[in-house]
């Protein structure tokens, strides 16, 4: 006969404590996803490269719209704090020094995956969907595509695009500043 088994959940206020006392480090390399402490990815030459140009890309072509965070928390509720590679986020004064950006402050999420695909589809992007994220852009390194998640529902986005090399794209809340996929896969 099987056990039932009650996982306990973490609260964002928790994962900090155990940070403060030393139990996580900085070089643990975890985020809290749905309460649960997990380990993120290893970031390889080319994911390292990719999340570079983009800082580099959005910084000049956002600069005076938009906020770029780069592999910083964005805290969705109290049970979920992941961090995504950027963030284009709402402008704030004090650039998120008091809070972290909520779902609600985001214009996209980027998430450049190499190793990690299946987690940030399947786990991630709901949640993200879930909890404000109006646009999830997604860099599959391993197609050399980018996937664009759009019309966020509580179930999930209802719109999925898919730019290739040679394709243009733009942020939905920036209709207006187009540029090359290229320009992010390298």
């Amino acid at each position: 006969m099987r056990a039932d088994v009650t996982k306990k959940l973490f609260t964002v206020d928790e994962y900090y404590q155990m940070a403060e006392a030393g139990i996580l480090k900085p070089e643990d390399r975890v985020e809290l996803i749905e309460g649960e402490i997990i380990q993120m990815s290893p970031i390889g030459n080319r994911h390292a490269g990719c999340v570079n140009r983009a800082t580099d890309l959005f910084t000049f072509l956002f600069r005076g719209k938009a906020v770029v965070t780069v592999q910083n928390p964005v805290r969705l509720n109290i049970y979920n704090e992941p961090q995504p590679d950027l963030v284009l986020a709402k402008p704030r004064a004090d650039y998120y020094a008091s809070k972290h950006p909520t779902g609600e402050d985001t214009f996209l999420v980027l998430e450049v995956a190499d190793t990690a695909l299946r987690k940030d589809r399947k786990v991630k992007l709901p949640i993200y969907a879930r909890l404000g994220v109006p646009e999830v852009w997604i860099e599959d390194l391993k197609h050399d595509l980018i996937l664009v998640f759009r019309d966020r529902a509580d179930t999930g986005y209802k719109k999925s695009l898919t730019f290739r090399r040679g394709d243009s794209l733009s942020a939905a809340a920036f209709p207006e500043i187009t540029f090359k996929v290229e320009d992010l896969l390298g």
